[in-house]
Formats: structure tokens, C-alpha cells, sequence
């Protein structure tokens, strides 16, 4: 899959490495923070963590590749050619569990699984492990939205 072709996210932003496997209803793909990151200045000196919000960042923008990759309402979707459409934008976090910090060098695993879809708005499971344990968890809604609302006109 490549995933600037389905993600609007660029560096620094953009959080994935890779895209391991993927279906209409599950993917899995890699994140692999090497410790120059912009998210791990700071946080914290002498003893870089990725933050919790990263991690949420992480699992949302996964489920935003199933999303644009299988669910799209256009046929082969480009997010540089694309318009009209802001595809897998955040609606709601409606829990997540922190279970221990990812580290620079670590290999983040992150998995994603659709639980749900209600017209536009679609309900994910994600995970995110560091050599096959888990580190965190979470659910989550990702909306799409027609593009004039996030630019807010």
C-alpha cells in the first residue's frame, strides 16, 4: 500500500513506516521512532518516551489507511488528487489504556480492526505492541467529512 497516496499526513507528522498487511476490516503496520522524532523532544530529557497522544495518533492514522485503502467514497482515493473529501478525521476517543512507554529503537506494531461503520462514521479496536506485548489499547471513531469543513468553510 503506499501510504501517501492514501494519507494526507506528511512528515513530520506522518507516524507510519509501513503497512504490513491490511483487509476491509483489519490492518496492521509499523512504526519505528528512531529518536530524532519532533514528538520526542522534550519528552523527556535524557529519557525519550513516545507520548500517549502519539501512540492515539499512531492507531488513528492506521485505521484512516483501512479507511482510504477499503472504505473510501471514491473510487481509488489520492490524497493529493482527490478532492472534496478529508477521509478518517478523529470524532471520538472512547477509551484508552497505557500499559508501559515505547522507546526510540523500539519496533511499534500497531493493529487496527473496524468494529463498527454507521454511514460516515466508522468505530475501530487498536492496539500497539513492542515485541508481542501489548503497550497499549484503545477505541475510536473516525468520521469522513466533506473537505470544506476542515478547511472551516
Amino acid at each position: 500500500m503506499n501510504i501517501l497516496r492514501r494519507l494526507h499526513h506528511r512528515p513530520p507528522y506522518l507516524l507510519i513506516n509501513e503497512v504490513a498487511e491490511h483487509s476491509p476490516a483489519k490492518l496492521t503496520a509499523l512504526s519505528l521512532p528512531k529518536g530524532d522524532e519532533f514528538y520526542l523532544q522534550g519528552h523527556f530529557p535524557n529519557t525519550p518516551v513516545v507520548p500517549g497522544a502519539m501512540m492515539q495518533e499512531m492507531t488513528t492514522q492506521a485505521a484512516g489507511l483501512l479507511i482510504t485503502e477499503h472504505h473510501a467514497p471514491v473510487v481509488d482515493y489520492d490524497s493529493e488528487k482527490t478532492k472534496g473529501w478529508a477521509l478518517g478525521v478523529l470524532r471520538a476517543v472512547h477509551n484508552a489504556k497505557y500499559k508501559t512507554f515505547a522507546r526510540p529503537g523500539d519496533k511499534l506494531v500497531i493493529s487496527v480492526e473496524l468494529i463498527d461503520q454507521v454511514d460516515a462514521v466508522y468505530r475501530f479496536k487498536g492496539k500497539i505492541e513492542v515485541d508481542e506485548k501489548t503497550i497499549m489499547f484503545n477505541e475510536f471513531s473516525l468520521v469522513n467529512i466533506e473537505e470544506e469543513k476542515l478547511k472551516g468553510k
